[in-house]
């Protein structure tokens, strides 16, 4: 196995693949491998300078750490929905195709059987395959949904460069077996809020985990109380969990 070296990483998913059949398939292949090249050539990033990773319904890409991120993700941005928007135009509605997207940066190594090892990697594919993400691009009318790392947010995106609008990226938290992941959506988080975190299911399979006890029924009805040193009257019912402290009488006289 190679060194790990810091490397960018793009990966690139068409929604509902595996909805399609063979010859669809086929076709939203080619255009994925058309729109990605064409981002890449467009940021200044020749053949010679990445490597590529098929996966079906996705490609991954590795780019070498010297090329321009700022303008990999200026990209992204302006180039991925216009080459969307001209495909799609002119295909049939079983063939339109819709893509999510995730940005980041780290370390990565290269086996024997050219296989990628990496734990930015891992990070990288467990933000692509985010319920949050998937939902970002379910609720909108476009067909792109972009996420990125904290490292490109914090390196590139809060900066502000021309034609990366910082104020269009929103904090988001994503869970994963190795705990949160945060990273930034560019566009509107799914629910309207910023920070938006997933719940992570909890206990046993995929229920949620316990919450608290609920809290002790009073139901004293037309009933004079006093607690801690009076009495309690009346018409009293469903009486549980509760402590009183002092003298206490329960009807008749106090």
């Amino acid at each position: 196995m190679t060194d790990p070296v810091s490397r960018t990483i793009l990966l690139l998913d068409i929604e509902k693949y595996s909805d399609r059949d063979d010859v669809e398939q086929a076709y939203l292949r080619r255009m994925l491998y058309g729109i990605s090249d064409s981002a890449l050539e467009s940021a200044g990033i020749d053949e010679t300078l990445r490597l590529r990773a098929d996966r079906g319904d996705s490609v991954m890409e590795l780019i070498d750490a010297n090329a321009s991120v700022t303008a990999l993700l200026r990209a992204l941005l302006t180039e991925v929905p216009v080459q969307l928007r001209a495909v799609n135009r002119m295909a049939s509605s079983s063939a339109q195709i819709r893509l999510r997207a995730v940005l980041a940066t780290g370390y990565v190594a290269v086996d024997e059987l050219d296989g990628w090892v990496g734990s930015d990697l891992n990070h990288a594919c467990r933000l692509l395959d985010a319920g949050l993400l998937r939902a970002a691009l379910r609720e909108r009318k476009d067909d792109f949904a972009l996420c990125v790392s904290e490292g490109v947010h914090s390196g590139i995106v809060r900066h502000g460069h021309p034609g990366i609008p910082a104020e269009d990226f929103h904090p988001i938290t994503v869970t994963s077996k190795n705990g949160p992941l945060k990273a930034w959506l560019h566009g509107p988080v799914p629910g309207g809020r910023e920070d938006h975190r997933e719940t992570a299911p909890g206990g046993s399979g995929d229920r949620p985990a316990p919450g608290p006890a609920p809290a002790p029924a009073y139901d004293f009805r037309g009933a004079d109380v006093r607690v801690d040193g009076g009495f309690v009257g009346g018409s009293h019912h469903g009486i549980s969990g509760g402590t009183f402290h002092g003298d206490v009488t329960i009807g008749g006289d106090a």
